[in-house]
């Protein structure tokens, strides 16, 4: 398990910001690090009736009870397969502890506003309501999910709607 601390001094002066990388498939997302709680193994969990096929349970983290959801599955890009390797990332959404299965993760990486470019309006087998944004990192293109859209998002249900009306 690793737990990641950082400095909310590059959030608040709005000069830069800090996002954690990580792989799906072929493809690099990005986070807002400070959603970030800890980065462990996978580890079995607890089904759930009648959830969407990308949420793959729920299990108990230090008296928590956290739904885990496989962005693989969440965003079509292939079978997963949990192994050893399997990656989940522990994040704090709108005060909500919720796990996000990842194939690996790579670096923090720091992006200036100016380094941000707008999502696409087509193009990208992405739903744009997740997306906040696309930066090239060491020639690589990373997409930024908006990660607290996509935990609020009606379809996943594991945000109370009021808690997150104020906040689009």
């Amino acid at each position: 398990m690793t737990k990641i601390e950082s400095s909310s001094s590059t959030h608040s002066n709005g000069a830069e910001e800090e996002f954690l990388s990580f792989v799906l498939g072929d493809e690099n997302y990005a986070l807002d690090i400070m959603s970030v709680k800890e980065i462990r193994g996978y580890e079995a969990v607890t089904k759930i009736a009648n959830a969407p096929v990308f949420v793959k349970g729920v299990l108990n983290l230090r008296g928590d009870i956290v739904p885990i959801v496989d962005l693989r599955m969440k965003f079509d890009i292939g079978q997963a397969t949990y192994d050893e390797f399997t990656i989940v990332i522990m994040l704090c959404v709108n005060e909500r502890i919720v796990g996000v299965v990842v194939d690996a993760v790579s670096d923090v990486v720091k992006l200036s506003a100016q380094e941000i470019l707008p999502p696409p309006e087509f193009g990208v087998s992405f739903d744009n309501r997740f997306l906040r944004g696309l930066a090239t990192v060491d020639n690589k293109m990373i997409i930024l999910v908006n990660i607290a859209a996509l935990i609020g998002s009606d379809e996943l249900g594991l945000m109370d709607v009021n808690a997150t009306a104020g906040q689009e």
